[in-house]
């Protein structure tokens, strides 16, 4: 089993260069304010920010990336590690698999078509799903490693003529940069920062390269601006695209120019005692197909994705099984339970359009209630430190599962829930009256019920905690 790679950083080329190294790292956006990180940083240091030294101020950003990472899952962690309550195991198609058997002809014989096509739409309403408990299950996933998951932060800063550049954002500021750059020798400094979540020990280091441009004509640069990639990169030029035949020569790491200095990712990980082909977890013809895809770039394939075949006929999402958090706040006073989180799906997913409840695949290494909880931090901003899980419902199809996790918002805390990615058109706090008005996705419709009744039971059971 691979030691699992996090990659601080939704930049596309960086998580290439790891895939294309035999690396498909998770991706864990830090949602660091990056001009707030340098302030700080410049005020610690007694100047100004100008004045930090370019590998001074790369190595403190990607130190921040990375540790903003490092502490959402150590939320995760310890929330998941606390939770209490029962997990209620259903198990459907043992419904379907008993109603086959019965005699043809039998009122259970014609049910089981229903049974068989309810499941192929997992939606179990009006079946009597036989069911089990025992103690919500704490160990295991992330909180039993000795070695990992390696958290890894990057940040890259152009360095021309003694200024440091970051990304220009417009298109007078890249044209500025690029007309500068014409016949130019600059620097590219990468900043790296690598996390062992086991133990917590950081390694920080910058790469640099020396690229030598060539001489851009005023067309050159009018199209080149055009086409909107040098807005958004460091220094406004990329290697791995249209700005790659304007470099004449490079000294250094090339894929240190990308974002991600391969050799000092290497050296880094080899300091945390690790071997860098440990990290390996994509074969070559899994590289080789997924260069041939087109696949969107903002939803690229991450360890635990994939479609299970499952007996009930359907293709399930989540190769460790999927699950997510069903939050629900209380009222101060009763303590009955008054709204829930809902997320508004996209309508480019699966039942598109409908509301449910955010979660997703579980990654690998992940216990189940940690992935429930890094999903709902991730797509709905459920921060895991403000609530505290109550119970479970497993809907176990053999091969495949899916997860519900109960849980109230703390007293005294408040989550603050909004779509943070492009899989929700809103999330929102939802009067729990209100949900059955709602366009629910199927297996919400179908579970809403049963949901609704424990969580008043819990309510009742947590009640003045």
């Amino acid at each position: 089993m691979s030691i699992p790679l996090i990659l601080a950083s939704k930049s596309q080329p960086r998580r290439d260069v790891l895939f294309n190294a035999g690396i498909c790292p998770t991706i864990r956006v830090s949602h660091v304010d990056e001009d707030a990180v340098l302030e700080r940083r410049a005020r610690e240091q007694g100047v100004s920010v100008d004045e930090l030294p370019i590998a001074d101020k790369v190595c403190t950003l990607s130190r921040a990336k990375a540790m903003a990472v490092y502490e959402i899952y150590r939320n995760v962690v310890r929330t998941a590690s606390e939770a209490t309550g029962e997990r209620v195991i259903g198990r459907p198609l043992e419904v379907a698999a008993e109603q086959m058997v019965t005699d043809a002809g039998s009122p259970a014989a014609e049910y089981t078509a229903e049974a068989i096509a309810s499941a192929q739409t997992r939606d179990f309403s009006g079946v009597d799903i036989p069911t089990e408990c025992e103690p919500i299950d704490t160990t295991g996933g992330l909180a039993d490693r000795k070695v990992g998951p390696l958290i890894l932060g990057c940040d890259s800063m152009f360095l021309l003529d003694g200024h440091a550049y970051g990304k220009p954002h417009t298109e007078a500021v890249a044209r500025e940069r690029l007309r500068a750059m014409s016949g130019a020798t600059g620097e590219l400094w990468t900043g790296h920062t690598l996390i062992d979540f086991a133990t917590g020990r950081v390694e920080t280091a910058a790469s640099m390269a020396t690229l030598a441009f060539c001489e851009f004509t005023e067309t050159m640069i009018d199209r080149y601006i055009a086409s909107g990639e040098p807005l958004e990169v460091a220094g406004s030029f990329t290697l791995d695209g249209l700005g790659g035949a304007f470099i004449d020569s490079i000294t250094g790491a090339p894929s240190g120019i990308i974002g991600l200095s391969l050799p000092l990712a290497r050296e880094l990980v080899e300091r945390m005692g690790v071997e860098w082909t440990d990290l390996w977890n994509v074969t070559r013809d899994e590289r080789f197909q997924e260069s041939s895809a087109k696949a969107p770039k903002t939803n690229v394939r991450q360890p635990g994705d994939g479609w299970v075949e499952c007996a009930c006929g359907r293709r399930h999402w989540g190769l460790n099984g999927a699950a997510g958090v069903l939050l629900a706040r209380r009222d101060e006073k009763t303590g009955n339970v008054t709204h829930i989180v809902m997320q508004h799906r996209a309508e480019w997913s699966a039942e598109g359009g409908t509301w449910g409840i955010p979660g997703g695949a579980i990654a690998d290494g992940e216990s189940t209630l940690e992935g429930a909880l890094r999903e709902a931090n991730e797509e709905a901003n459920i921060t895991p430190e403000d609530i505290e899980v109550v119970g479970s419902y497993c809907e176990d199809h053999g091969p495949w599962s899916y997860t519900t996790v109960f849980a109230f918002e703390k007293p005294g805390h408040t989550v603050h829930p909004k779509a943070n990615d492009d899989e929700s058109m809103e999330i929102e706090w939802v009067p729990i009256d209100e949900v059955p008005d709602h366009r629910l996705l199927t297996a919400m419709r179908t579970d809403w019920p049963r949901f609704r009744v424990r969580l008043d039971a819990l309510a009742i059971e947590y009640q003045g905690r």
